[in-house]
């Protein structure tokens, strides 16, 4: 087949480049990234399309074709779109439905062939993939990793202040997009059932999609990449990740407690990843203490526990909470903190530490799907994790009652400690969660599977030519207003 990625924000290139270094880049370019060049290794055409940039400082992304080395049969495509220069994703909205989706279709034509079928990630590229079905017929499926109006949620957002995020965020343009996307497209993709029933229920998406509707909906979970955190991978930083290890071992471990098993932490610095109801699960049980230290990975930072103070106000207050939590308790020489910088240095790290039966922690208060559990498992580390949300699926499979790794309630540190020492306390049961999780990433969970997901998705929609549902009854793309924000998103 031919098929093609629609994602209008993100900036692709054959290295990679500012994956960390911009909102509009991160996450959602490794997802279509490794899906596509998946979907070619088993033999498939993909097209990457994007936006063109031609601006002095993003050169990277100036040329209209391009290509990853190692996989020959993906094609990155640049299409005008706007203004040349780099613009925000929220600045994109009036020109996609005008400039950028002719485009695509002038350059398709100008080929002499169209894909198969579309994949579009985000409200950006969803409503282009339903403008593209409109005028030809080629289904999509729509894969919106968030939405609007969850992150609306988490800002608090009401009458009095919509009117200033929306100037800010175009949430009207974004809410609109998503309920045209989910709506028209042959499939909506999910990571998993709890995002499905959770986030597309949502009272600013009713009368869009039906959440009960099976035939509409397919959970396909992200995959690990195993080139990197896979537990046979030897890279190139290995020797230097684990002599990096011990220096900062030495450093903060009191001497007679350097050989224990290692609780690992590597998680962003914000309130909801609940850093300090790990911490105060470890202050909780003098058990937990005998049996393993704390480590805090936090990214660039060479002794985070002493010297934060570049952070953000709420990443220093969430330190500033943990070393008190350190100094009321006497855990001095029980909990280090140092940085890995980079996933091959993650993974890395996770393999040494595994070595020593440590366990990977994260006590999130929600985790909306959870990859980082599941990339820790891949390399050896037994994961304890937060049963609110995605793991509670990735981590126990309700079908055999099998469980891969310890649920804990993140809001009670009894639970907490309970979790972890199930596993450092046995070492049979840290030997089973190691073995069973290892290979539940394999069965389930890698990028290969995820893309077989979508061909087979794909597949059962050109075999069907299953029909458009004709329950959409809101405005077109060309009536979006703050006033219409406010009676989907307000409204109950």
């Amino acid at each position: 087949m031919h098929l093609t990625f629609l994602n209008p924000q993100g900036n692709f290139d054959p290295n990679d480049r500012y994956w960390t270094e911009h909102p509009d880049f991160g996450g959602q370019l490794v997802y279509v990234k490794e899906v596509a060049i998946a979907m070619a290794e088993l033999g498939h055409d993909v097209d990457i399309v994007t936006r063109q940039i031609i601006d002095p400082n993003w050169p990277e992304f100036a040329d209209s074709l391009d290509q990853y080395s190692h996989a020959s049969r993906v094609r990155i495509i640049r299409i005008p779109c706007g203004s040349s220069g780099f613009l925000r994703k929220e600045d994109l909205w009036s020109y996609l439905g005008t400039e950028w989706v002719p485009n695509i279709l002038d350059f398709y034509r100008q080929e002499g062939c169209h894909p198969d079928a579309i994949t579009t990630h985000y409200a950006d590229g969803g409503l282009c993939g339903a403008l593209i079905e409109q005028q030809t017929g080629i289904p999509f499926t729509f894969t919106g990793h968030s939405l609007g109006a969850q992150k609306m949620d988490k800002m608090h957002i009401d009458s009095e202040n919509l009117a200033g995020f929306d100037q800010r965020f175009q949430f009207s343009k974004r809410i609109v997009a998503e309920r045209i996307a989910m709506n028209r497209a042959a499939r909506v993709i999910v990571s998993t059932e709890m995002e499905r029933m959770e986030q597309y229920a949502h009272t600013a998406y009713r009368d869009a999609v039906d959440v009960h509707d099976d035939g509409h909906f397919s959970v396909i979970p992200p995959g690990v990449n195993l080139r990197i955190f896979d537990r046979s991978v030897v890279n190139a930083r290995e020797g230097e990740t684990q002599a990096h290890i011990e220096r900062m071992l030495e450093r903060d471990i009191a001497p007679e407690r350097k050989q224990l098993p290692v609780i690992v932490s590597s998680s962003r610095l914000e309130a909801k990843k609940n850093l300090i109801g790990l911490v105060e699960a470890f202050a909780y049980s003098q058990r937990l203490q005998r049996q393993a230290n704390l480590a805090i990975i936090v990214r660039g930072m060479a002794d985070p526990l002493r010297e934060h103070s570049q952070l953000t106000a709420g990443e220093s207050a969430i330190l500033d909470d943990v070393v008190g939590k350190i100094e009321k308790h006497g855990l001095w020489g029980k909990i280090t903190a140092f940085p890995l910088n980079s996933q091959t240095e993650l993974a890395a790290g996770y393999r040494y530490l595994a070595q020593r039966r440590s366990v990977f922690a994260l006590t999130a208060l929600y985790e909306p799907f959870g990859l980082a559990p599941l990339e820790a498992m891949a390399a050896g580390l037994p994961a304890v994790v937060t049963k609110n949300g995605g793991p509670s699926e990735s981590l126990f499979d309700a079908a055999t009652g099998t469980t891969y790794g310890a649920l804990v309630d993140p809001v009670c540190p009894k639970d907490i400690a309970r979790g972890l020492l199930e596993v450092t306390g046995d070492s049979q049961r840290w030997r089973t969660y190691h073995d069973a999780g290892i290979q539940r990433v394999h069965d389930t969970y890698t990028w290969q599977r995820t893309a077989e997901g979508y061909l087979s998705v794909i597949e059962s929609i050109l075999a069907r030519r299953e029909p458009i549902p004709a329950y959409f009854r809101n405005p077109t793309v060309g009536d979006i207003s703050t006033a219409l924000l406010a009676s989907l998103y307000l409204d109950s």
